[in-house]
């Protein structure tokens, strides 16, 4: 059971944030650039994305931005279409023509068709109007997750390992596991892009917010945190050093 937000306006333009409960334990782990000049409506939104083990940065205006996506890999950008200094659906569209294919949800109060459908053409994958409910919010941000890495299930398998991205329950060979928040992200993270050389760079990206400081152990601590957990014991190894590199997690 976890804390939903419906988030919006009222009719004379004041914040509205209205709080009640719903039951689901929605996955997370991925790297989420928030673009709203709202503080209090992105304040909620970031710290209810952390809950479910999202790494969130938050932009406060359209710059601020362009900005962090000229230097972080992002998995998906949600973006308010009132932002002081720039369109969002303006935004939306030079980021396109700037060939970056990262999936967009616009949030906005605007709710007529014709506003719609004007984030959508301008490049956007999925429009949310405000007020929200918080858990249909984590449902199309999964969605979206799913449909830009090609993973059409909740489930993620190699070898003997699972991870069920909805539960967040993992087992080796029918084993359970129990990790922290961080262990989960960095263990989902390797297992999205499982085969494939992941560098530290790349996983302090993805892994840890704008502020991480890349130069520390942090990262290679982890790891083996994980491989305490999910190898130890286990003949067949599945977390591999690289050499001055990183990591991949394979099965030979």
């Amino acid at each position: 059971m976890g804390e939903c937000w419906s988030v919006g306006n009222d009719n004379v333009g004041e914040t509205v944030v209205v709080f009640y409960l719903y039951i689901g334990n929605p996955g997370g782990g991925m790297k989420i650039l928030l673009v709203e000049d709202e503080q209090r409506i992105a304040g909620f939104i970031k710290r209810g994305l952390r809950e479910e083990r999202y790494v969130v940065d938050v932009a406060g205006t359209g710059e601020q931005g362009l900005f962090f996506l000229s230097v972080n890999a992002y998995d998906l950008i949600i973006l308010d279409i009132m932002l002081p200094d720039m369109d969002g659906v303006q935004l939306c569209k030079d980021l396109r023509r700037k060939k970056i294919t990262t999936p967009v949800l616009m949030l906005t109060a605007k709710c007529d068709i014709s506003d719609k459908i004007s984030g959508l053409d301008a490049g956007a994958d999925d429009y949310l109007t405000k007020p929200f409910a918080f858990e249909e919010f984590l449902a199309r941000i999964r969605a979206l997750l799913r449909r830009a890495t090609d993973v059409k299930t909740t489930t993620l398998r190699i070898a003997d390992l699972e991870l069920d991205q909805v539960s967040r329950k993992i087992t080796r060979a029918g084993k359970p596991i129990v990790l922290t928040g961080k262990e989960y992200s960095l263990l989902e993270y390797f297992m999205v892009h499982a085969n494939q050389v992941i560098t530290r760079t790349m996983i302090s990206e993805h892994v840890w917010a704008e502020d991480f400081d890349r130069f520390s152990n942090v990262i290679d601590v982890y790891v083996n945190y994980l491989r305490n957990k999910i190898d130890k014991g286990f003949p067949r190894k599945l977390i591999h050093s690289i050499r001055g590199t990183g990591y991949v997690l394979k099965e030979k």
